[in-house]
Order: C-alpha cells, then sequence, then structure tokens
C-alpha cells in the first residue's frame, strides 16, 4: 500500500492501521529531526510511501475510503482489481531478516547491480536458518552481509555471522 502522507506528520498510516487492529509492517530507520525547535530522534520509514498489509482486500477497502491519503499499489498492466500482493513466505523472511540485524541496509529496485552481488551461499544456524541467497559485495564493506529482497519492491542487506555461512 500507499501511504501519501508526509514523513514529519504526528500519525502515520501505520499508526492508524495498527489501531484499527490489522497486521502492518513498514521498514524503519531513524532519523534526527527538528521538530518545533528540538532535535529529536525518530523512527522514520526507509521509503515513505511503502506499507505492507496482510489483510483481504475486502476487510481493507472501507478503511482505505475513509482515509483519503492511504492508496492501493498496483503492477503495471493489471486491473483496479488487483493490487500488488507480496508471497507470504517472502515477506515473513524479509520481516525476521530485518528485525534480527541492527543495522540492515535498504537499497530500491535496480540500486543493486549484477556486480555488488557475490557467491551464493546458504545460511545454517541463526534466525535465517535454510535461506539461501547472494552476499552482497561491496568494496571495503568488511561484514558479511545476505541480500533478501522482496523482488521490484526493497531489499536489504542484513548482516550474518561468518560461521553461519555456507557455499552453495
Amino acid at each position: 500500500m500507499r501511504d501519501l502522507k508526509r514523513r514529519t506528520s504526528n500519525t502515520l498510516a501505520i499508526h492508524d492501521l495498527n489501531k484499527a487492529g490489522f497486521e502492518v509492517f513498514t521498514p524503519m530507520t531513524q532519523k534526527v529531526m527538528t521538530i518545533g525547535g528540538r532535535r529529536q530522534r525518530r523512527d522514520v520509514p526507509v521509503i515513505q510511501d511503502l506499507l505492507f498489509v496482510h489483510e483481504a482486500k475486502d476487510a481493507l477497502d472501507p478503511f482505505v475510503e475513509a482515509c483519503p491519503t492511504l492508496q492501493y499499489r498496483y503492477l503495471l498492466g493489471k486491473t483496479k482489481d488487483e493490487p500488488m500482493t507480496v508471497r507470504d513466505r517472502d515477506m515473513h523472511r524479509f520481516m525476521i531478516a530485518v528485525d534480527t540485524t541492527d543495522t540492515p541496509l535498504y537499497y530500491r529496485p535496480g540500486e543493486i547491480t549484477e556486480s555488488m552481488y557475490g557467491k551464493m551461499v546458504r545460511i545454517i544456524g541463526g534466525p535465517l536458518n535454510d535461506y539461501e541467497g547472494r552476499l552482497l559485495s561491496v568494496k571495503g564493506m568488511r561484514k558479511r552481509r545476505v541480500v533478501v529482497e522482496i523482488p521490484g519492491l526493497i531489499a536489504a542487506a542484513v548482516e550474518v555471522d561468518p560461521e553461519f555461512i555456507q557455499p552453495v
């Protein structure tokens, strides 16, 4: 879904959806902002208008109609009756990966080039057990990071202990 409210708004759509009882997720990061002349540390969405809501469209429709700054996301070439969806398995894996690391690096679609992808690996143990993916290969980066992505929307590079990495 899309949240069209400004980042500095007191209540974002994620807060409204949580209060309404929906299961909602958006990748967050901390920013220092000046609000009312005071510097404050706030959690803000990594991508301002990106929300993931785990609910059927029929249940969300009344809420979306009542909130003019909340919209569905659609894929190019699809009809208005088919909003963009993410498989439960992919979303669950992404949420676990992002929540288990202190400093995930987020990338938008197209920011990770083919040259940045490293070897194929399998994670053995830890919260990402049995996950297969590619290492992030950036010159000068000492930490081992695995790319976890939701195709076409967002990717995150999460830190993994080298002892859990097995080449495929």
